[in-house]
């Protein structure tokens, strides 16, 4: 065994070297945990609503009116409080490019009847005069207008809801930024909920710092629909980058081209939403970009914005009641994850996540799946081999001990136990000799089926009386000269010591001879 230690410890030190490095090669994949932020996640549509009333100087002298609803921005936003703060980009709710003068062009067409392109550009006809008019229709407004403006800003909100919202609300801009990647900060105006408010998501409290961690990034590519629900995609960032230039994505094995990816996605209608972390699901920044150079501004931008439009961020009770219930879904206690969801139903009623797991949950409850049924019906610890065999075999050890014991009493009781040396036999026990000459030396006990009446003993000469139990004297054979005593001596066999009468001749028991 000896020669083989080495190689075990070997062996055991790269085994913990491969288990070591494995982590460093692993590539962290998203979990996929946006539960909390996506019922959150809303569709921003704003568009200039634009009255124009068209001066007609070249024909009849007559005044158009025409009003026009122009879009300038479409994207994603994300609610942060339960009155409807909303976290967005700057883009999405201004645009540097002018109304007015998509509204010029319209209305020239229309009227005079020429081509003219309906974008943001200005052109020219080849009338001279009806040129000329449309040059001084073009804004800023000079005192030779031919066009009078009237422009307002009109900023809907389409929430996450299980039936679309066709209609939305209105919403204000509290703060804008400078650049158009900046964060915007949105007020809801009306809003269709209950007392209860919107869903909100988390912010995180910093972005994750290292290089390729895994987040996700949430949107809309056009208004909720029953066919067109969020849309979310995983994405990992890159090291550095802060401030409003934003960081970079990059796929850690260069699978995918992420930023290129996620630029599509900005143009598709996810520009503005929400990049979730991936082990919390909290908001970490905002998706920004396009094309195939799409990055991420970060949470202490968002929280800048928010400061500086006197909006605070926070969690109402639909949140709180929520996550509760989605606790116990993501651990499969579909039971009791089915009464929690139909609470957050009762505060919001369109919540569409609730709505899929409460669909999920009623489907799994009571089913193998359903962890509180297995909780209920599982053996307790040490369970898995019945418990019966083990009190068994206690009880009957604990038996073998009892009847062990028992007969080890018995046969003690049964035994007699040992008689001093030299005792009467039958006769109570001695009682403690007082001081006196020392004993003869003692004789071998007497068969049992000696008479034990009377024991008599021999000394030569003659021993004084010794009483070995009380009222009990001892007779001893006197010598052939002493002296007569008045009373009859009682005669005994001197082989035996059997007890002799007057007119005896033989010993009865043994035959022995009185006269020798």
């Amino acid at each position: 065994m000896r020669r083989f230690g080495p190689a075990l410890v070997v062996l055991g030190g790269l085994s913990m070297g491969v288990a070591a490095v494995a982590p460093a090669l692993a590539h962290e994949h998203p979990s996929g945990i946006t539960d909390l932020v996506t019922p959150a996640v809303v569709r921003i549509e704003a568009t200039a609503k634009v009255d124009v009333t068209l001066l007609d100087h070249v024909g009849d002298l007559t005044q158009v009116e025409r009003s026009y609803q122009i879009p300038i921005g479409a994207g994603t936003g994300t609610v942060i409080n339960p009155e409807g703060g909303i976290v967005t980009l700057t883009r999405v709710v201004e645009s540097d490019q002018d109304a007015r003068i998509l509204a010029a062009n319209k209305v020239f067409a229309e009227h005079f009847k020429v081509d003219l392109p309906a974008d943001f550009k200005r052109h020219s006809v080849q009338d001279d005069n009806l040129n000329e008019s449309l040059q001084e229709c073009y804004p800023p407004k000079q005192a030779t207008a031919t066009c009078i403006f009237d422009v307002t800003t009109e900023i809907r909100i389409f929430p996450n809801v299980v039936f679309p919202d066709r209609e939305g609300f209105r919403a204000e801009v509290a703060h804008a930024g400078e650049a158009p990647d900046s964060p915007a900060v949105l007020k809801a105006v009306g809003r269709a909920d209950g007392g209860a408010g919107l869903p909100t998501a988390p912010l995180a409290a910093t972005v994750p710092a290292k290089d390729g961690a895994p987040v996700a990034v949430a949107g809309f590519t056009g208004r909720p629909a029953a066919n067109l629900r969020e849309t979310v995609d995983i994405a990992h960032l890159r090291a550095g980058g802060t401030g409003e230039g934003g960081r970079q994505f990059k796929d850690p094995e260069g699978k995918v081209n992420e930023p290129e990816k996620l630029g599509a996605l900005a143009d598709r209608g996810l520009r503005g939403g929400p990049v979730i972390e991936d082990k919390k699901g909290e908001v970490v920044g905002l998706l920004i970009g396009g094309g195939a150079d799409a990055r991420m501004i970060g949470v202490r931008e968002i929280t800048k914005a928010l400061a500086e439009a006197g909006v605070a961020p926070r969690r109402g009770p639909i949140d709180v009641a929520f996550e509760q219930a989605l606790t116990r879904f993501h651990t499969h206690y579909y039971g009791d994850a089915v009464p929690a969801f139909q609470r957050v139903l009762e505060l919001y009623p369109g919540h569409t996540v609730a709505a899929a797991h409460l669909k999920t949950s009623q489907a799994k409850r009571g089913t193998a799946e359903d962890e509180g049924v297995k909780a209920v019906t599982a053996p307790g610890p040490g369970a898995g081999t019945p418990l019966w065999p083990f009190l068994a075999a206690g009880g009957a050890l604990v038996l073998a001990v009892l009847g062990a014991a028992l007969l080890l009493w018995r046969r003690r009781s049964a035994e007699p136990e040992p008689e001093p040396e030299g005792a009467l036999v039958g006769a109570p026990p001695p009682a403690p000799q007082r001081p006196g000459p020392p004993p003869a030396p003692q004789r071998p006990a007497f068969d049992e089926k000696v008479d034990p009446t009377v024991v008599v003993g021999r000394s030569f000469p003659a021993l004084p009386k010794v009483s070995t139990s009380p009222g009990q004297p001892v007779l001893v054979a006197h010598e052939a000269d002493a002296k007569p005593v008045e009373t009859p001596v009682q005669k005994y066999c001197t082989s035996c010591g059997m007890r002799l009468g007057p007119a005896h001749s033989f010993c009865g028991y043994c035959g022995q001879s009185t006269k020798m």
